[in-house]
């Protein structure tokens, strides 16, 4: 009996053993997936941030390096193709690897890139622009521009006509190529942001609960858009200080932020962004391998006591049999892929995806450079409105959309149609930017005349007229004055402007011919430095663009986070992490990386006046036709939009089918278990029938049998 009672105690204890560590295991592992969520969100923040820091740097690093639209497009696209030498790789490897260990080293590679991007700062030289004036900066007295390129003799000495020591110190800026750094500062980027989204939704949405993690995603999207938030801010801030500062006297400087010659520091945030996303990678590295599935747990919560207790033994740590061998997962890459994509769902949806990426990804790089030369904003107060407005309605869309999902437990099919719904309604309203506008500025021989006709050239020719003719001004820098007549004029004189005072920013040319072909009521001849400024017309036209641009942004949120989980919940749970790899693969292929460039080369189609490099060729656009950019830009983006709805369309019609059947095969499956439910019982009552009959035949034989048995004694009691 004692032995027996110890059993029981040891059974007892085993219980409490057994039960302790499942509470252990499920706090534990819902700490983790915590801990992985706010980890993974931090560093959604600082991707984000870096990358936006990154678009919202695009003006500056145009005019630093003196780059074509074009061109800083091809540098802008750079970290889509570092992202394309691993995607694919990784969204296969990594999804059978240490997945927190590698999103860890893909930070850290991120932060070394963006450091990179900022370092050829401090290899350059002091940042110069073009100006006629220069030789004023270190003087007081009074300048005639009319006259500061014309010799006692009268011969052109402008800059198309200089010396040729005028060129000595160019070797060393041709053969430098710093913008080559930016280049592959952004590609390094690129690369070590690759394990970072497909790797990390897949880790969440195979150990958090199936009816969570479309809220766990909400919370990353909106965390994200954190970043981009703070990434335009960022922008906005440094866009404000000049790009050496510290190193000249601003009060030389004669030229303003909303100038198109204006570099801010925007070497600055990059080195920022670098140290940030150092810091967000530290805590992968302290994170395990996997978790328990909750839905695992719940089907083996009915297991005997025998395995529960055997789950306790020691086992060994390294997996056994479990441990992955890269040549296995490398022979299933390809039955892997070949299996995706012959999902025409998922082949369809990627297609869409391309479209509207290439469609956001010229509207993210280009729109500070729209808002600037559209409504005469400065490269820090586009930035900052973007951050300020825009970004916190698309993460506030972002999250209810997640919410709605979640409350109304859409399903894959309503996901779509909401996400279809929501982006049309934010296309249409974009498609009314095409009339909010401001018009061209009035500069003298690029959109309006010397005597105040409406044209737009870009002939250096229209340039020149009577009233400058024999001033013998260069026509290829870019050192505009504006007179009381908001008329613009390139140069001081171009103006044809005699004399001047004051110094910097605060001086003004006096007796300007030019002004005179067209006068301002008060008769005053003189200029100022700077470009004129936009009518109030403009200011008005912007607050409606703004407010537009904000409510189409919310609304299109809104389906973000449905049309994401239909791509999660249309495959296999297998393939996943693939099919989130492969479609970034894609879109950043097709989109990604051309979407820049061809962007830029048909806003480059709409420049005006092109700046000259120190050594020649030419430089960054200095003077936009405002119109056509208009077009082109909102055209552009309005067609891709507008192509993607066909395969949207397509997507939501093969998701009816495909989930339709499934819902007539669980119709038929359920109409058979309760056919064989309702004959099984049939059976169980019929054989309960013929046990009641048998009971009572069985009890009226006895009862008979007693019967004869009293007969019987009686009899044998009766007789003599």
């Amino acid at each position: 009996m004692g032995s027996t009672s110890g059993l029981d105690g040891e059974k007892l204890t085993n219980k409490e053993r057994i039960c302790n560590t499942d509470m252990k295991t499920k706090t534990a592992c819902c700490s983790k997936l915590k801990m992985f969520i706010v980890a993974l969100s931090f560093a959604y923040f600082s991707k984000a941030l870096s990358g936006t820091y990154m678009k919202s740097s695009v003006t500056q690093i145009e005019r630093r390096f003196d780059l074509s639209s074009s061109h800083i497009g091809l540098i802008d696209g750079s970290f889509e193709m570092g992202n394309l030498l691993f995607l694919a790789v990784v969204s296969h490897f990594g999804a059978k690897l240490h997945r927190p260990r590698l999103i860890g080293a893909g930070c850290l590679v991120m932060a070394i890139g963006s450091g990179l991007t900022g370092l050829p700062h401090f290899f350059m030289g002091r940042y110069t622009y073009d100006t006629v004036i220069q030789s004023a900066n270190n003087e007081t007295g009074s300048i005639s521009p009319c006259l500061l390129f014309q010799n006692q003799s009268g011969t052109l000495q402008g800059p198309e006509k200089q010396p040729l020591n005028h060129k000595a110190g160019c070797g060393k800026e041709i053969g430098s190529h710093m913008w080559v750094y930016v280049f592959l500062g952004n590609a390094l980027r690129g690369i070590g942001e690759t394990p970072i989204t497909p790797l990390g939704i897949s880790y969440i949405d195979d150990f958090a609960k199936a009816e969570n993690s479309a809220f766990y995603i909400a919370c990353l999207q909106t965390i994200f858009l954190l970043g981009p938030v703070f990434g335009f801010l960022l922008g906005s801030l440094c866009a404000k200080l000049y790009v050496d500062i510290g190193f000249v006297n601003l009060d030389s400087v004669t030229i303003s932020p909303r100038d198109a010659r204006w570099v801010g520091a925007w070497w600055l945030g990059f080195f920022v962004s670098s140290a940030i996303m150092l810091f967000a990678g530290i805590p992968f590295w302290f994170l395990p391998k996997s978790l328990p599935n909750p839905e695992e747990e719940k089907e083996n919560a009915g297991k005997q006591e025998q395995a529960e207790s055997e789950s306790l033994q020691p086992q060994d740590v390294s997996g056994g049999n479990t441990s992955v061998k890269l040549v296995d997962i490398a022979r299933g890459f390809l039955p892997s892929l070949k299996k995706l994509l012959g999902t025409p769902v998922y082949f369809v949806l990627v297609c869409g995806s391309i479209l509207k990426f290439n469609s956001f990804i010229g509207l993210i790089t280009f729109k500070p450079k729209y808002m600037e030369q559209q409504f005469g904003q400065s490269a820090s107060g586009a930035n900052f409105f973007i951050g300020l407005l825009n970004l916190p309605a698309v993460a506030t869309g972002i999250f209810v959309g997640g919410l709605i999902m979640k409350k109304f437990k859409m399903s894959v099919v309503a996901g779509a149609q909401l996400s279809f719904a929501t982006s049309f309604t934010a296309y249409l309203l974009s498609v009314t930017q095409f009339g909010i506008k401001c018009e061209n500025i009035q500069v003298a021989g690029l959109t309006v005349s010397y005597n105040g006709t409406s044209q737009v050239s870009n002939e250096d020719r229209m340039l020149l007229s009577d009233c400058n003719r024999g001033c013998s001004c260069s026509l290829r820098g870019w050192d505009p004055v504006c007179s009381e007549n908001e008329v613009t004029y390139m140069s001081p004189c171009l103006a044809g402007c005699k004399s001047s005072s004051g110094f910097g920013r605060n001086m003004v040319f006096h007796n300007c011919t030019c002004v005179a072909s067209f006068p301002p009521p008060s008769g005053n001849l003189s200029v100022v430095v700077g470009q004129c400024p936009r009518k109030d017309e403009c200011k008005r036209s912007f607050i409606v663009y703004m407010a537009v641009s904000v409510l189409s942004s919310f609304i299109n949120a809104l389906g973000i986070t449905p049309g994401y989980m239909v791509i999660i919940r249309c495959i296999m749970p297998e393939l996943k992490s693939l099919a989130l790899g492969i479609q970034t693969l894609m879109i950043r292929t097709l989109g990604g990386i051309p979407a820049p460039v061809y962007f830029g080369a048909l806003i480059d189609s709409t420049c005006l006046k092109w700046g000259i490099k120190k050594c020649g060729g030419r430089g960054a656009c200095r003077m936009y036709n405002s119109n056509m950019y208009r077009h082109v830009f909102l055209g552009l983006i309005v067609s891709l939009s507008g192509l993607s709805y066909f395969f949207t369309i397509a997507e939501i019609v093969l998701l009816r089918k495909q989930f339709g059947k499934k819902r007539l095969k669980i119709r038929d499956t359920d109409n058979i278990r309760r056919a064989e439910m309702e004959f099984v019982n049939m059976d169980n009552k019929i054989l309960s029938y013929e046990n009641k009959l048998s009971d009572c035949q069985h009890k009226d034989t006895k009862a008979k049998d007693g019967v004869q048995g009293q007969s019987t004694d009686t009899e044998n009691n009766t007789a003599p």
